[in-house]
């Protein structure tokens, strides 16, 4: 187990919650009528029952746990407080905002609820046609899971974190979507992070994984530093959120490579040699070819793939 964290961290902490008009997030907190996780290191909540069943690649699920470390998870809860890459081998089926060492005995709240209410389920109905424009779909359920102001194990700073996993179905297609209100630490002591800015060590992992050990998905800079800029990034040209069928696997924006995303028009070479150049399709398909940098190009890493760059210019000349 981890040591006692004995540090008390003094943070106001508003009662009043970002409102739907200042940020993507959906409603939460106590006015919205949200139950929360207990409060321990590495906690979770009990099993929960849901009144529909929500389908995760191809099988059916009726309760859901949400584990105090960015998690919401199905069959058991995830105490796990390092990220591991995906794919688990363990068989463990769940959705990841912002997995990491949360540890809300020093602040933060982490909040969750289902609901039918028709406003919400409008809400996020519209939503899921914008992005994906071919497809009828009108919401019968949802579950919203919020972890607000939250703090990693071991801080002896003010950085806090603010995210949102929710998940919709009508019943047959399932849907979930990520959203991303205040990203300021990636890291917890015990993860090998520091204490004072929460980043090194192993970053938290954001995506998700189904359990058969061969669909899963990473959010772009998973496991490194970069996942801190989660805000910025998306599928769906809207920064700070990421959305995804998951009934069976579709992605809107871009395209995979191995669980790994890339937006439309991308290029990118497979292999550290740079002889394997693909590009991202509007269909969502990706072209791929033999072909190496140009002669005064260099083959450099960038996130997952590889990229020909030219050589930088010298300012003295």
């Amino acid at each position: 187990m981890k040591a006692c964290n004995t540090f008390l961290l003094l943070l106001a902490v508003s009662a009043v919650h970002r409102s739907a008009s200042e940020s993507l997030m959906y409603p939460y907190g106590p006015e919205a009528g949200d139950r929360v996780t207990p409060v321990k290191d590495d906690g979770a909540s009990d099993e929960i029952p849901i009144s529909q069943k929500f389908t995760f690649f191809n099988k059916d699920y009726n309760s859901v746990f949400v584990n105090n470390n960015g998690v919401v998870s199905f069959a058991t809860a995830v105490p796990s407080y390092t990220p591991d890459a995906f794919p688990l081998a363990d068989g463990r089926a769940f959705v990841a905002p912002y997995w990491g060492d949360v540890n809300n005995e020093i602040t933060g709240k982490v909040y969750y609820r289902e609901s039918k209410d028709p406003q919400l389920l409008q809400r996020i109905s519209n939503d899921i046609e914008k992005y994906f424009p071919n497809l009828s779909f009108k919401a019968t359920w949802m579950f919203i899971a919020t972890w607000f102001n939250v703090a990693y194990y071991g801080s002896v700073s003010n950085k806090v974190n603010t995210f949102q996993a929710v998940l919709a179905t009508n019943g047959q297609r399932a849907f979930i979507m990520l959203n991303y209100d205040k990203i300021q630490w990636t890291t917890g002591t015990a993860s090998k992070g520091d204490p004072e800015t929460g980043l090194g060590g192993i970053p938290a992992q954001a995506g998700f994984n189904s359990g058969d050990q061969t669909h899963f998905f990473n959010i772009p800079g998973s496991r490194t530093p970069d996942i801190l800029n989660i805000k910025s990034t998306s599928n769906v040209n809207e920064p700070s959120r990421w959305v995804f069928q998951v009934d069976t696997f579709k992605v809107p924006g871009g395209c995979t490579y191995k669980a790994d995303f890339v937006k439309f028009g991308t290029v990118f070479w497979k292999d550290a040699a740079c002889t394997q150049m693909c590009k991202c399709l509007e269909s969502g398909e990706l072209a791929c070819e033999e072909h190496r940098c140009a002669g005064s190009e260099t083959c450099q890493p960038n996130l997952w793939y590889f990229t020909c760059q030219a050589p930088a210019e010298n300012p003295c000349l």
